[in-house]
Formats: structure tokens, sequence, C-alpha cells
């Protein structure tokens, strides 16, 4: 979602389209996987690609507010996975005693925020 929001960006501002450049692609989607994490900790960071497309630079600030807000329907598909396993379990999230996160995307703030929320508030082991 944030590679579709840069090459919008980028179009919008250069009038250059690099969504058929595998290379500009490639380069783009590694600075975003970069502003993700950092993301993670702050409430803004910049995304920065050099001769993007065209030999034109691409620069551009995104907060963690707007970062959640490209990619909160992909959040909330979170929600039913976890639902399903205490389903398939027939344990109820009330007979949960803790919830451990692992892995890259339960490090995102909001991710966090909706498990949480779903649990009742129980506090998340990360």
């Amino acid at each position: 979602k944030l590679v579709e929001y840069c090459c919008a960006e980028f179009l919008k501002k250069k009038g250059i389209d690099i969504r058929g450049n595998p290379r500009s692609l490639r380069r783009l989607r590694t600075q975003c996987e970069r502003a993700k994490r950092v993301l993670s900790s702050a409430n803004q960071t910049t995304i920065e690609v050099d001769a993007l497309g065209e030999n034109e630079d691409f620069n551009s600030t995104i907060t963690r507010a707007k970062f959640e807000e490209l990619c909160m329907s992909m959040f909330k598909e979170c929600i039913p996975p976890v639902e399903k396993v205490l389903k398939d379990s027939g344990i109820s999230k009330n007979q949960i005693h803790e919830v451990v996160l692992v892995g890259g995307s339960t490090r995102i703030p909001k991710v966090q925020e909706l498990l949480r929320d779903y649990f009742n508030g129980k506090e998340l082991n990360k």
C-alpha cells in the first residue's frame, strides 16, 4: 500500500509513472520497507530514492497516521485468523491468559492496538 501511495505521489509531483519499471519499484519497495520499520517507533519518516524515474528524485514525508490510514484494511485482516484459531480450539478469548506477539508485523503499533482491543485491553507480550 505504501509503494502504491508513493507511485501515485511521484506521478502527481513529477508526472512520471514508474509502475511499469521493475527496477524503480524494487528500489522504492526497499525504502518503503525501511519506512515501515521506522514508523513502528517514530511518528514520521522520510522516503527518499535518488533518480527513481527518468533521473528524477523522489522525496516524501510519511506520518504514522497516514501509514495507518493507508494500511487499515490490511491491519483489520489480522483479527479473523485469531478468531478462527479460538473457534477451532473451542476456547473463548476470556480464557486466554497470555498473548505473545512474534514476527515483523506485530511491531506495528496499530496492529498491537487492534489485538489489545480484541482481547479487552489485555497486555501483550512482545
